[in-house]
């Protein structure tokens, strides 16, 4: 069966696009949620005189698309996860963790124009942003633990200054007592 899609489906297609579906994910799914039309000969052509008549809109709703592609240009996102000690994570990083790891840095995208296989391990992955039919970012995503055994190795460092200190006063204290006497 041939759809007319009337909105965006990630895995499926994008609005104003013919796409061939099994019979009855087209009747029992997209037609009776408005998400699609079969696609008769009318209903082509109707398409085709929408398109002509919107060429102009299509073309800068592209061009709004590939501004926000280029603030995510050489954008990674690393996310601190708590890992077991087999370095598998508790529960799964996907595609909500990245769009609010974005948010944090000041950049909102909407969680349903991103894909990305969910990540049940420590390690790097790649998140697609499908911001147009035409435009779409990959981002690299890094998941690390966060209860990594680095920050012991980072505490050592961390004393031996404040040992310094100590040896200097032990110096001073025992001047104190030769004055003393």
């Amino acid at each position: 069966m041939e759809i007319i899609l009337k909105e965006d489906i990630i895995g499926l297609g994008y609005k104003n696009e013919i796409v061939k579906v099994k019979n009855g994910y087209g009747r029992n799914y997209l037609i009776p949620t408005g998400k699609g039309v079969i696609a008769s000969p009318s209903a082509r052509k109707q398409l085709a005189e929408n398109l002509k008549q919107q060429a102009a809109k299509l073309a800068a709703l592209k061009a709004e698309a590939e501004k926000k592609a280029a603030q995510l240009d050489g954008v990674e996102v690393v996310i601190e996860a708590k890992v077991s000690a087999t370095g598998v994570t508790y529960g799964s990083v996907n595609a909500a963790a990245v769009v609010e790891e974005l948010a944090k840095r000041g950049i909102e995208i909407d969680r349903k124009i991103v894909t990305m296989h969910d990540m049940k391990k420590v390690g790097t992955s790649e998140a697609t942003v499908h911001f147009h039919r035409e435009v779409e970012v990959k981002i690299p995503v890094t998941v690390v633990a966060e209860n990594q055994p680095e920050p012991a190795a980072e505490e050592a460092p961390a004393e031996q200054p404040a040992e310094a200190p100590a040896a200097e006063e032990a110096p001073a204290a025992e001047e104190e007592t030769s004055a003393a006497e």
